[in-house]
């Protein structure tokens, strides 16, 4: 049984103890670290090898979105679960564009937790239910995601690269809108036969076997322009 390493980025001691309690009747889970300070965690994350962080959204003393996306570059193999005081549609987008892979209230249950920490550390991504059941989030996203590669395709945001073409991303956008083949046709004056092989190629170069595992995987690597703050 391979343990699953954690560290924790909370503030609140009587929530951190409940994170600790919960993941301490894992068998197979082990805390690597806890803190709130920007610099000791990016340390954790270079140095403790972990698998799965949770950060709180609702930190003070550090900008947790700013946490998580430079723990997520130190550390890529490392899947980020967002907890956040409030359901909030900004805070979740933004959360997206930092390559979470999770996001849940601070009600979630123990078992939530403890299923969600197990998922996210065997590379599921969990947060793809946030997204897909709010349409215009979902557009928001991939607007953002063809604005990349379009960028790419122009020579820019070479840092940020994405292994589809701006046609491939227009077309994961009209399938998270729920389009079928033949509206897309339809919509871009393509034949039927195109949008076919453009979602063929989609789904090789990405290595997913549906439509909607290909726009959740296109937005898991992070393939979202990152605004300069």
């Amino acid at each position: 049984m391979e343990t699953i390493r954690v560290i924790i980025i909370d503030e609140q001691p009587l929530f951190r103890e409940g994170i600790r309690a919960t993941l301490a009747r894992m068998e197979d889970c082990v805390i690597v670290g806890e803190s709130t300070d920007a610099a000791v965690v990016l340390e954790m994350a270079r140095t403790s090898n972990p698998d799965v962080a949770l950060i709180d959204a609702g930190l003070t003393a550090s900008d947790p979105l700013e946490i998580a996306r430079q723990t997520r570059h130190i550390a890529p193999q490392m899947a980020i679960i967002i907890l956040t005081p409030s359901e909030d549609e900004e805070r979740l987008f933004q959360s997206i564009k930092v390559g979470a892979a999770a996001y849940y209230t601070r009600g979630i249950t123990p078992e939530e937790l403890t299923e969600a920490v197990r998922k996210v550390s065997r590379g599921e991504y969990l947060i793809n239910d946030d997204v897909l059941s709010k349409p215009q989030l979902a557009s928001r996203v991939l607007k953002s995601f063809r604005e990349i590669a379009l960028e790419e395709e122009e020579g820019g945001a070479k840092d940020l690269y994405s292994p589809l073409s701006s046609r491939e991303v227009e077309i994961l956008d009209y399938i998270a809108r729920g389009n079928s083949n033949k509206e897309i046709a339809k919509s871009l004056k393509i034949s039927d036969q195109t949008v076919k092989n453009h979602i063929t190629s989609i789904l090789k170069k990405l290595s997913v076997n549906d439509r909607t595992a290909a726009v959740v995987h296109a937005l898991r690597h992070g393939w979202i322009k990152m605004e300069n703050t």
